[in-house]
């Protein structure tokens, strides 16, 4: 609903802004001087109009802007929700690929990239190994 008031004042300030400008008389008096001097009577006559058309340029001007920038945030904001939307859908795309956890080893278990399958830890004793208490005694 605001963006559909601010679009209504935005294009009613592009119409009235053009009107202004078309109205203003050039400073030098523009092709109308050169081809007679019929159009370059002004509409309000005399250098009154000036003032008010100016001003009236100026604020247009500005509303046009403040409408512009408005405009183009409002746009922007759904592209945020988009954004946002997007990277909670990635995360969980992202979540389902990693282990989870409970499937984590734990701290007694040993990682199955930590050794190879016949190769022992220094501590470990396979079957018919001997270790230090089970030599024979002299």
């Amino acid at each position: 609903m605001l963006q559909t008031f601010i679009d209504i004042v935005h294009i009613f300030c592009c119409i009235v802004l053009m009107l202004v400008v078309l109205l203003q008389q050039g400073k030098g008096g523009g092709m109308g001087a050169a081809f007679g001097g019929g159009a370059t009577a002004q509409v309000f006559g005399g250098r009154g109009a000036g003032n008010l058309l100016t001003r009236t340029t100026a604020i247009c001007a500005a509303i046009f802007m403040i409408t512009s920038v408005s405009l183009a945030y409002l746009s922007s904001s759904g592209d945020r929700a988009l954004k946002a939307k997007a990277a909670v859908e990635a995360q969980k795309h992202k979540d389902r690929g990693q282990a989870r956890p409970k499937d984590a080893p734990k701290d007694g278990d040993k990682a199955p990239s930590d050794k190879a399958p016949g190769d022992k830890a220094p501590g470990d004793k396979g079957p018919g190994d001997k270790g230090p208490s089970d030599a024979p005694k002299p």
